[in-house]
């Protein structure tokens, strides 16, 4: 080395001779400069972490390390330029990963081909969920939000109630306390696709592992349970099924679908690994045996021949026979699949013959036409000066007599049209003075139900067909049987562990239902002191029951917000319906037997299809409150109820509903009025200048309302002629 460094600018370059020939050029640097390959600013120099890589690979490379090479390249191959990892995999991509694997699932299945589309459908909406509640658990609030505004209205339809569970959930505690999340966060949501499907979902997620499939393939093995048949193992998925369903597009849920407890439409869904075909159920009339069908006719051919029918109506005979013929031999429940029932009395001829009369008879009520409903008229039974103690109301099947239960503890009957009842004999053998009302005591408690023994009017079989015993439920835990000749209690029933809170008899006379407090809804006969069936399944109270007009089976309503149908020969749970927002009010089904109307405290009345066990529709109007009673025309069109809002309703059955609504009215009308479903009403008040209240939505089905002045309505019945009665208590 010759000379000193020579020195230009900041840094100075020397080459040294290394004796090799080879030379090497060093760099010498002030103590306050930046380094090498770093700007002053801060900025990428000429030593980028990518040529470091780079140098470091050209050294392991020559040094051999072959292994060590290849995971470095590998390492860098996803590095920027400042060697910050690249995201190459959805999953890795933070809260957007579900928005973006479930985007590629929607538009994949809708690509698909027709006959797997309904199948494939059925994943969207439990991963829809599963994803939602995973962006909430794992802390992406605005992703969380987003991914539900952006596709949720795919579900709206069929998963409303769920939906408006879920749209209040935003932290992730709201996934431990809301009672919607925490059913599906702690439980696997079923599914049943068929194996063609099942191979196509799986090759798509491998196939689009990184964008999403990785994803998608989480959510089914954490939360789903994916059952795979063959299309000959089950006949809902044979390609003549598969077809159909293309074909009508069905948005409602499947009946194998959904989590055990929580799925609409659903049957028992406790059978593990069994069929996923639904229960068939029997729900044709049940009518006499051959020995009593031959008594009923010989006294419609009596009753013929004194009185003739008119000229173009049928005769009593040909109108039982008809009534007869109407239902096929299949659809009707065999002996050993009802209850046992005694053998017909003289009385239950006559019963039997008055109802052929009385249908034949009847006020026609057809269905919606031309957008003008039927005339259906209310006669109004008013109780005055009772101080808010009424709690229920029934009227007798003869139409004489009109029961109330209070929370005085006592039950009063009365005499509809006002004339005296006989009094109840008298020790000293004298009769008692006749009286319109009497009162039965006997029970500890508030009086919750009554319910009078099936009867019929008739004006020339001496008074067979009357009613002559009343059943009452408490808040003592027991429920009466009363006689309403002596008026005093028969029998006492004891069984259930707290208030009953509902009573119902079979259609027939005999069988008893009730439901309670304790969770259970218990079957009674009137000859026994012991319960015979025990339903349990309900979460919570059980509130209201009702039979199947064949009494093969019955159902049960809760504050669980949900509605069984069980066998009453074994107590099998055979559909559940789910879709209530509120808690269960009223029950009815239909004279049909097809369907089941129920309704809850928030103002709603679903119809139920049975046999499918699918939600048919909505209907709205009532103002909140809670709907207390519900009946049937006999021809099973037209529907009446009442509650709480102090009027009375009538709908449509078979005219569907838009979502909402034709008008807006109050739930007191003050004066009084009719009030038609078709018309835009917005106030229906008695005195002009006053402050308009709050409207309610009325869907269109609705074809009158009958307003009350400031009087709840407890019941509302149709009789078999097709008149409307109705109860209520003037509350000023």
């Amino acid at each position: 080395m010759s000379g000193h460094p020579s020195h230009s600018g900041s840094n100075a370059n020397a080459r040294l001779n290394t004796g090799g020939g080879g030379s090497m050029t060093m760099s010498q640097q002030r103590p306050n400069d930046p380094p090498m390959g770093v700007s002053s600013g801060g900025q990428s120099g000429n030593m980028s972490q990518q040529n470091l890589n780079g140098i470091v690979l050209e050294y392991l490379a020559k040094k051999g390390y072959n292994r060590t090479e290849a995971t470095l390249r590998m390492e860098s191959a996803n590095q920027d330029i400042d060697g910050r990892p690249i995201s190459t995999r959805v999953e890795e991509s933070g809260g957007i990963k579900y928005g973006k694997a479930f985007d590629l699932l929607r538009n994949w299945i809708e690509e698909n081909l027709e006959i797997y589309k309904p199948d494939l459908r059925r994943l969207l909406w439990p991963i829809f969920v599963y994803s939602f509640l995973s962006l909430v658990s794992d802390f992406y609030p605005r992703e969380a939000k987003n991914f539900f505004k952006n596709f949720s209205e795919h579900f709206e339809n069929e998963h409303e109630s769920d939906l408006r569970a879920l749209h209040a959930i935003a932290l992730p505690e709201h996934v431990a306390t809301n009672e919607v999340a925490a059913i599906y966060h702690s439980q696997r949501y079923r599914v049943t696709l068929s194996q063609t499907a099942f191979y196509n979902l799986v090759q798509l997620l491998e196939s689009k592992e990184k964008e999403g499939g990785a994803v998608i393939v989480g959510v089914i093995q954490t939360h789903l349970n994916v059952i795979t048949v063959e299309r000959t193992a089950d006949d809902q998925h044979i390609l003549a099924k598969l077809l159909e369903r293309a074909k009508h597009a069905e948005n409602h849920p499947a009946e194998d679908e959904g989590i055990p407890g929580h799925n609409p439409g659903s049957a028992n869904v406790d059978r593990g690994g069994g069929t996923t075909v639904l229960t068939k159920l029997k729900l044709g009339q049940v009518t006499l045996d051959q020995e009593g069908r031959q008594d009923v006719l010989g006294d419609l051919e009596e009753e013929d021949k004194t009185n003739p029918p008119a000229a173009g109506q049928p005769s009593l005979v040909e109108a039982f026979e008809q009534r007869i013929k109407r239902e096929d031999s299949e659809e009707v429940p065999g002996r050993t699949e009802l209850p046992p029932r005694p053998p017909p009395l003289a009385r239950d001829i006559a019963m039997e013959v008055q109802k052929v009369k009385e249908n034949r008879d009847r006020f026609q009520i057809p269905s919606r036409t031309g957008g003008v409903g039927p005339g259906v008229s209310v006669t109004m039974f008013t109780f005055h000066n009772t101080n808010d103690s009424i709690t229920c109301v029934d009227f007798s099947g003869d139409y004489l007599l009109i029961a109330t239960g209070t929370d005085m503890h006592y039950i009063r009957v009365w005499s509809i049209d006002g004339s005296p009842l006989p009094g109840p004999p008298q020790l000293d053998g004298q009769e008692a003075k006749p009286s319109a009302s009497h009162r039965l005591i006997g029970h500890s408690g508030p009086v919750y139900a009554v319910a009078f023994a099936p009867a019929t009017g008739s004006s020339d079989n001496q008074g067979l067909t009357k009613c002559s015993y009343l059943l009452s439920s408490s808040a003592d835990r027991t429920v009466r049987l009363w006689s309403l000749e002596s008026w005093a209690c028969y029998v006492v029933y004891k069984g259930h562990d707290g208030p009953v809170w509902d009573i119902t008899w079979g259609p027939f006379g005999h069988y008893f239902l009730t439901g309670s407090h304790d969770r259970t809804a218990r079957l009674w006969a009137t000859d026994r002191v012991d319960c015979l069936r025990l339903f349990v399944g309900h979460d919570r109270d059980v509130d209201h029951v009702c039979f199947h007009p064949n009494s093969a089976y019955v159902f049960t309503g809760s504050c669980d917000k949900m509605v069984r149908m069980w066998l009453v020969t074994n107590g099998y749970p055979v559909r559940m319906f789910t879709g209530h927002a509120g808690n269960i009010t009223a029950l009815a089904c239909s004279p049909s037997g097809k369907l089941l109307a129920s309704a809850d405290d928030l103002g709603t009345i679903i119809l139920w299809d049975l046999a499918p066990g699918k939600l048919l529709k909505r209907m709205r109007g009532h103002g909140k409150g809670g709907i207390w009673s519900l009946s049937w025309s006999v021809e099973s069109t037209v529907i009446v109820s009442a509650g709480a809002d102090g009027t009375v309703r009538v709908w449509d059955v078979q005219l569907a509903n838009d979502a909402s609504g034709q008008g807006k009215i109050i739930g007191e009308g003050g004066a009084g009025q009719k009030i038609d479903g078709a018309a835009q009403v917005s106030n229906v008040s008695g005195a002009g200048g006053k402050k308009k209240a709050k409207g309610v939505v009325v869907t269109s089905d609705q074809i009158s309302a009958f307003p009350t002045k400031k009087s709840p309505v407890y019941k509302v019945m149709f009789t078999q002629q097709n008149l409307v009665l109705a109860g209520g208590a003037y509350l000023p």
